[in-house]
């Protein structure tokens, strides 16, 4: 199960910019992965819940959005989104190896609340 090491990998990057940004919370996690990336969504919210327990995170919804396989044929320049994990352009026929998109997973944003210089709290 490689969601538990993303996950650790998550917490420790929502941690350093939380400190970064002065966060006493955190409430939200936008996440965009990868079809290809082969991450369980429920298993990574399960580590992460885990993980995260009493540290600033604890209770952080972690919403995940898919990203599609885009590819790009090398022969005719041609730009397409992969379905059914068929690696042939389109246009042209050629198998395709350069993907452009639906490996990777990015933090895309991270709300939460901060305390400012009076020591109220605001989001």
């Amino acid at each position: 199960m490689h969601e538990l090491s993303i996950a650790q990998s998550l917490l420790e990057i929502v941690l350093e910019e939380g400190r970064r940004h002065r966060m006493t919370s955190v409430k939200v996690i936008r996440l965009q992965v990868g079809e290809l990336a082969a991450v369980v969504a429920d298993s990574l919210n399960f580590c992460f819940e885990l993980l995260s327990k009493e540290t600033p995170a604890s209770g952080a919804v972690l919403e995940i959005e898919t990203v599609p396989v885009v590819a790009r044929c090398v022969p005719c320049g041609e730009v397409f989104e992969v379905e059914n994990q068929v690696f042939l352009c389109p246009r042209c026929g050629e198998p395709v190896l350069d993907l452009v998109s639906g490996r990777d997973l990015s933090v895309m944003s991270i709300e939460g609340e901060t305390e400012d210089d009076m020591g109220e709290k605001k989001e």
